[in-house]
C-alpha cells in the first residue's frame, strides 16, 4: 500500500472532482488531498495556504460549522468577514464525529486522502479511534498533522490554548515590560500565534509530502503553537542567554529601547533605518551632520549597538525638520531604507500594492463582491490562486463528496 519510492517524480493529477485549475499551468498541489479538521485561524489558515497551491481541501465542520464563520462583520449568517479570509480554495462537509455513522464517513473519506490535518486534542481523536496509528492502519500513505496549543510531550500537553493565552505564556506580551520596566504586559493587536502556527503547519505539510514522494513514507507531524511561537521569539531575544550558563540574559536591546519607534515629521510618521556603516555615513553626510560621520557610532556596529538609543534619539529630533515627502525622496536619494507609516485603511491605494493587484475584488456566489488579498508568493511556472474556489457555505458540498443524504 505504500507508494513508491518517486525521486523526481511528477504529481499526476486526480481524476474525478476535484478544484479548478489552471489550463495552461499544474498547480503544485493538485494531486493532494487534505480532510481539514481545524477550525479558527491555526488550522484553516494552513490549508488556504495549501488550498492556493492547487490542494484538494475537504473542511470537516460539526453541525453548528466552524466558530469563526459567526465572527462578525458579515452579510449573512455564518460566513463572516474573518471566515471568508481564512477558507477559500476549500470544499465543506458537515459530519457530526459524535455518530458512528459520520465517523464512518470520514474514515471513508481518510482512505483516499493524502493529509489529515486536525486541530481536535489528539486524546479526543483516539477515544474517537481517529489517531494516526489506527488511521495509517487503514491508509499507510496518510500523512497525519496535528495542530496543538502545546507539544504533547510536556504538561501542557492536555491544556486548551488560543491566540491570546500563547502570546502570554510564550513571552511575547511581556515584551513590553522589557522596554519599560513600568509598563504593563500587552497583546501584539494582531492573532500571531495563530498565524505563526498556520504558516509552519503549511510548510510542515509540505516537507511531509516531499519526504513521502522521495521515500513512500508517510508519517505524523505536530505542531504545538507554544513551542513554534516561543522559538520565533528567541530568534532574536535569545541574545545574551545564548552563553549564560543558566539562560538569563534575554532581550535584543536595539528591540528593546524606547527610542525605537516610528520618527514624527513636520507633518507625520516615516520609518527612517540606516543600519550598514555606510548608511550610517550616508544619513549624517546628507543632513548636513559631517561631524558625526567619522563618530564611532557610526564606524564600530559593536558600539553603536551598546548606544543604539542615544542615536536613535538623535534621528528622531532630526527627522522633525522636515515634511514626510520630502524624508522619502532624500533618503531615496541617499539610498537608505525609509517609508511612511501607513494605517490598514491607506493600504489599498499604496501604490506598490496597487501596481502589483494585491487587493482582488472577487464576486461571491451568495456574499457578493467582496475584497480579498492575492497570495504574496510568485512561483514562474505554477502560480498560487486566490481564485480557484470561494470559501463555501457550511456543508455546500456533502453531496458532492459523501452523496446525497450522507451516504
Amino acid at each position: 500500500m505504500e507508494r513508491p519510492f518517486a525521486r523526481n517524480s511528477v504529481l499526476v493529477p486526480r481524476t474525478g472532482n476535484q478544484p479548478m485549475t489552471n489550463a495552461k499551468n499544474t498547480a503544485i498541489l493538485q494531486s493532494v488531498r487534505i480532510i481539514d479538521l481545524t477550525s479558527i485561524i491555526f488550522g484553516p489558515l494552513a490549508t488556504q495556504m495549501l488550498g492556493d497551491l492547487g490542494a484538494d481541501v475537504i473542511k470537516v465542520e460539526a453541525p453548528e460549522g466552524d466558530l469563526l464563520r459567526q465572527v462578525q462583520p458579515s452579510r449573512h449568517r455564518l460566513m463572516g468577514a474573518a471566515f471568508l479570509g481564512a477558507n477559500r480554495n476549500k470544499r465543506s462537509v458537515v459530519l457530526d464525529l459524535k455518530t458512528q455513522a459520520d465517523r464512518d464517513r470520514l474514515r471513508k473519506l481518510l482512505v483516499d486522502a493524502d493529509v489529515m490535518i486536525s486541530s481536535i486534542r489528539p486524546a479526543a481523536l483516539a477515544r474517537l479511534s481517529l489517531d494516526p496509528e489506527t488511521l495509517r492502519n487503514e491508509n499507510p500513505s496518510l500523512i497525519t498533522v496535528s495542530a496543538t496549543g502545546y507539544g504533547q510531550d510536556g504538561p501542557y500537553a492536555s491544556k486548551p490554548a488560543f491566540d491570546d493565552i500563547v502570546q502570554a505564556v510564550s513571552g511575547l506580551a511581556s515584551l513590553p515590560t522589557l522596554r519599560d520596566p513600568e509598563a504593563k504586559p500587552d497583546y501584539s493587536p494582531t492573532i500571531l500565534a495563530d498565524k505563526l502556527g498556520g504558516v509552519t503547519t503549511a510548510y510542515a505539510v509540505m516537507a511531509a509530502l516531499f519526504h513521502r514522494e522521495r521515500t513512500g513514507q508517510a508519517q505524523h507531524v505536530e505542531v504545538p503553537m507554544f513551542e513554534t511561537l516561543t522559538a520565533f521569539l528567541l530568534a532574536e531575544h535569545m541574545d545574551g542567554a545564548t552563553f549564560d550558563e543558566v539562560p538569563r540574559n534575554f532581550g535584543y536591546a536595539r528591540m528593546l529601547v524606547p527610542h525605537r519607534r516610528p520618527l514624527q515629521t513636520a507633518d507625520g510618521f516615516i520609518t527612517i533605518l540606516p543600519y550598514t556603516n555606510a548608511q550610517w555615513a550616508r544619513f549624517f553626510k546628507t543632513v548636513g551632520r559631517d561631524d558625526m560621520i567619522n563618530h564611532v557610532w557610526v564606524t564600530d556596529m559593536d558600539t553603536r549597538s551598546r548606544n543604539i538609543g542615544a542615536l536613535y534619539d538623535m534621528v528622531a529630533r532630526i527627522a522633525l525638520t522636515r515634511t514626510t515627502a520630502d524624508w522619502l525622496a532624500l533618503m531615496e536619494q541617499a539610498d537608505i531604507p525609509a517609508m511612511p507609516v501607513n494605517t490598514l485603511s491607506d493600504l489599498p491605494n499604496d501604490p506598490h500594492l496597487s501596481v502589483t493587484g494585491f487587493f482582488q475584488k472577487v464576486e461571491h456566489p451568495t456574499e457578493g463582491t467582496i475584497w480579498m488579498t492575492r497570495p504574496p508568493i510568485r512561483f514562474s511556472a505554477t502560480p498560487a490562486r486566490h481564485d480557484l474556489r470561494p470559501a463555501p457555505g457550511l456543508g455546500e458540498h456533502n453531496d458532492e463528496i459523501i452523496g446525497p443524504g450522507g451516504d
